[in-house]
């Protein structure tokens, strides 16, 4: 049976790791709604340049794909329950955030 002090440190290990996961997923959404909502559509109704996207897009596909990682990394270290399917997620997202990252760069 487990003492307190574990059940305790599990379930701040698990609060833990939602929150880096929750973090990592809001990074992503960020970057996608300033690519497909606010620099094509906003951005130049209020008269700003769309060529400012990509220097804002870059650093937060980077910041995303590293927050990813360390969601995935954190889950896989804890042994979390829903390790393969935070993992899968924060595969794609991974992929997709490359993808952005290199259409920014180009």
């Amino acid at each position: 049976m487990e003492s307190i002090s574990e059940l305790n440190s599990t379930e701040v290990t698990d609060s833990d790791d939602v929150r880096t996961f929750s973090f990592s997923m809001i990074i992503s959404a960020v970057r996608c709604a300033l690519t497909y909502v606010v620099f094509p559509f906003i951005a130049p109704t209020l008269g700003f340049s769309s060529g400012v996207g990509p220097w804002v897009g870059v650093p937060l596909s980077i910041v995303g794909i590293a927050a990813n990682t360390l969601s995935i990394s954190r889950f896989w270290k804890n042994n979390h329950r829903w390790k393969w399917q935070i993992s899968t997620l924060n595969v794609g997202v991974i992929i997709l955030l490359s993808v952005l990252l290199v259409n920014d760069i180009t």
